[in-house]
């Protein structure tokens, strides 16, 4: 876990930060350490392990050699100082909480997030004593006025699922400075192939592992990335990592740990008490999707390009919201901060409404209609009737979502063979 200026690039690191051959057997891949528990060397070295003044492996539920080249990998990619992995990326996300809040506490949240996101900061966290409160994320001036003392923290979309708009995150991070609070953001749908968070002002960096990262459809995870810059101990906001912990004897986490007081913290407390463990066979398949990261994400973005620009020109299509497209109100800060490009995940507005949008997802060929974003395949799904039912109409509106609404995650495919699908599934609406 340290944070240094690596002298390799982004296509060897993915490829090989973290791992290294396997000291007793000589293997190069990273073996799945399908295990619970690890031998004690002695007495003493097990109060050091539990006592925190030795790191090490205890107990599966709180580490794991497989899981920990993933968190050291993907901290790696991110350019943070040390990463958690846990079982899927709303289990990062409250991970990422965790350490910050207290009963009573808020947070600032965008309101373009993926439905899930929206419904768990809407209702449960409020079990925890916990409250969102959700702004427009590109109305700045809503930013600082949503803000009170008891706000913890600013959590955004570097690009929003489903719509593929883009957070100014120079600006946002820049008033989350001002009001000392970290700036969490979701870098799934961009990955840090195409952006990475930490270089534009952000604090912690969480994914669901579960797209672009594995890319294969085949294993739910999370991460919580820190950049390790944030001063914990600015002022008596974050009590967890500046006061005394009772669970270790009165230990203070940023004395003790400085930059590292985050993630330990989320280790020795967090997965702990939650238990949000990532399993180590999941941990392995993002692994060997890591692998081909840079490679899948061109591809990915090069096809987004060359579909979104076919669907601009369709008589049938109303908007075509992506920032990819030079039409983009976007189009400007992609420049910027994206200089990869904008990403696969973007929305389709429809001219002849919700009863296009079935008709589409119905008689589309090649795009599966599932639940899920960033798999190798080009996938469709109607967001306001399934991804994103649980949210009221109003919430719908701000999240760009009418009901015309449908959402494209494009593979890898060639983008001729995914134009032509399209291309066949909309002229069977023109025919009827």
């Amino acid at each position: 876990m340290q944070k240094r200026k690596n002298k390799y690039k982004f296509d060897t690191l993915q490829i090989h930060a973290g791992s290294r051959p396997d000291p007793f057997t000589g293997a190069r891949q990273v073996p799945i350490y399908q295990n619970t528990a690890y031998v004690f060397k002695s007495i003493l070295h097990a109060e050091a392990l539990f006592n925190l003044q030795e790191l090490g492996h205890i107990y599966s539920r709180l580490s794991n050699p497989t899981v920990s080249v993933l968190q050291e990998r993907i901290a790696t990619l991110e350019g943070g100082i040390g990463a958690i992995c846990c079982s899927s990326g709303h289990a990062a996300q409250i991970l990422s909480l965790f350490p910050l809040m207290h009963p009573g506490d808020n947070i600032i949240a965008s309101s373009r997030l993926y439905g899930g996101t929206i419904q768990q900061f809407s209702n449960t966290i409020k079990k925890f004593g916990w409250k969102a409160n959700f702004i427009d994320i590109d109305d700045f001036k809503a930013i600082n006025k949503a803000a009170d003392s008891n706000t913890k923290a600013i959590f955004c979309e570097s690009i929003s699922n489903p719509g593929g708009h883009v957070t100014n995150l120079p600006k946002v991070a820049k008033i989350a400075k001002k009001l000392s609070i970290p700036l969490i953001v979701d870098n799934t749908a961009a990955t840090p192939y195409l952006i990475k968070p930490f270089e534009f002002g952000a604090d912690l960096v969480i994914h669901s592992t579960t797209k672009y990262m594995s890319g294969n459809g085949t294993s739910i995870g999370g991460a919580l990335v820190d950049s390790g810059t944030f001063n914990w101990s600015k002022n008596k906001k974050f009590p967890s990592l500046s006061e005394p912990e009772a669970g270790y004897h009165g230990l203070r986490f940023h004395d003790t740990f400085g930059p590292y007081s985050y993630i330990i913290y989320g280790i020795a407390v967090s997965m702990r008490d939650l238990g949000m463990t990532m399993a180590p066979q999941n941990a392995f398949h993002t692994l060997l999707g890591l692998e081909t990261l840079s490679l899948r994400m061109k591809q990915h973005v090069n096809n987004a390009i060359k579909v979104s620009k076919w669907l601009e020109k369709h008589p049938l299509i109303e908007k075509v919201s992506y920032a990819g497209l030079s039409s983009s109100r976007y189009a400007k800060i992609v420049k910027k901060i994206f200089p990869r490009g904008a990403g696969a995940l973007f929305t389709i507005a429809l001219k002849d409404g919700y009863e296009a949008c079935k008709q589409l997802v119905n008689n589309v060929e090649l795009f599966s209609h599932v639940a899920n974003l960033g798999d190798t395949r080009s996938l469709i799904i109607h967001p306001a009737s399934t991804i994103h039912r649980q949210l009221t109409k109003k919430q719908l509106i701000k999240a760009d979502l009418a009901l015309n609404v449908v959402r494209l995650s494009i593979g890898i495919e060639d983008p001729a063979d995914l134009i032509n699908d399209l291309k066949q599934a909309l002229d069977k609406r023109i025919q009827n």
